[in-house]
């Protein structure tokens, strides 16, 4: 049986505050197992160019991404809600293999099932160079920091 992942949907602003900052907190672990158990085990993506399905894929897919981009840190805000759907946006920073940092923006569209587990993640992402000393995200968000918004550049 699958685990429950609250809050569940229908979803009210709070609770998808909640569910927003929950799936920051694990993408910023950098865990692939720990971030695919928040989907379900045949949950569909779309990830850029990337289509993926079920929960291996995903872990092979996050391995991939987290071994090429270094020092990763995201940051996310809640978009709009409805029912069982929440859209975010979202940006984090990342280094790469030859220490050039880069800022990556984007928004996602979730989609969850009774138990509150994600069952569709579509992600339209757009990476941009950035200098390190323009750098503002560099690591996960200080408990002062939740619910702050991210600035648009």
């Amino acid at each position: 049986m699958q685990e429950d992942r609250p809050p569940r949907p229908p979803f009210d602003r709070d609770a998808a505050l909640i569910k927003v900052q929950a799936a920051e907190d694990a993408w910023n672990t950098r865990d692939p197992e720990r971030v695919a158990l928040a989907y379900t085990p045949d949950s569909v993506w779309r990830n850029r160019d990337v289509f993926l399905e079920g929960r291996e894929e995903i872990v092979a897919f996050l391995t991939r991404k987290w071994e090429r981009e270094r020092d990763y840190a995201l940051r996310k805000s809640l978009w709009a809600y409805d029912g069982d759907r929440i859209a975010v946006r979202f940006q984090y920073e990342w280094r790469d293999a030859e220490d050039r940092w880069w800022r990556a923006y984007g928004n996602e569209l979730w989609e969850f099932d009774e138990r509150g587990l994600m069952r569709r993640r579509e992600a339209s992402i757009n990476d941009t160079p950035i200098a390190e000393a323009d750098r503002r995200i560099r690591g996960p968000r200080r408990a002062d920091e939740r619910g702050s918004g991210i600035p648009l550049r």
